[in-house]
């Protein structure tokens, strides 16, 4: 049982980080878009994760009186982050304002190149631990023989 929630919860987590990068390439898509459909420049988008509860039946629930109840991980919400935007002077582009200023997404590449790259260890580390997991059943099988 609990080889099978360990697989469980890696590969909840597997898919919040997948849908974390798929939300971060969004971000980096949209680093020069100065105007969407209500008019403001692109706001950066955050994924927001939270504890996924574990699901117990009747039956399987004799056997987790020791376990600790963890379900691995689930999305929550995507939120836009509400820093301001930043400001370049450009007179002559066409979503300049009376002073001559643009004001462009709040994306900065630095930091979504870091998100990314903690985003790629963790679905890299749960892939890992997938993989360890298949291992131990195969050799589990192997014994058995």
């Amino acid at each position: 049982m609990a080889f099978l929630d360990s697989m469980s919860i890696s590969a909840s987590a597997l898919s919040a980080e997948r849908y974390r990068m798929d939300v971060i390439a969004e971000n980096m898509a949209n680093i020069n878009t100065t105007r969407g459909t209500d008019g403001d420049p692109y706001r950066r988008r955050v994924v927001v994760f939270a504890e996924r509860e574990a699901s117990v039946s009747p039956f399987s629930s004799l056997f987790r009186k020791g376990s600790s109840g963890m379900g691995g991980v689930r999305v929550v919400d995507t939120v836009e982050d509400q820093s301001q935007f930043k400001l370049d002077y450009n007179p002559t582009h066409p979503d300049a304002d009376e002073n001559g200023y643009v004001r462009l997404p709040n994306v900065d590449v630095v930091q979504e190149m870091l998100d990314m790259m903690a985003a790629y260890r963790a679905y890299e580390a749960n892939v890992t631990a997938v993989n360890t997991f298949k291992d131990m059943a195969m050799k589990t099988l192997e014994i058995g023989q």
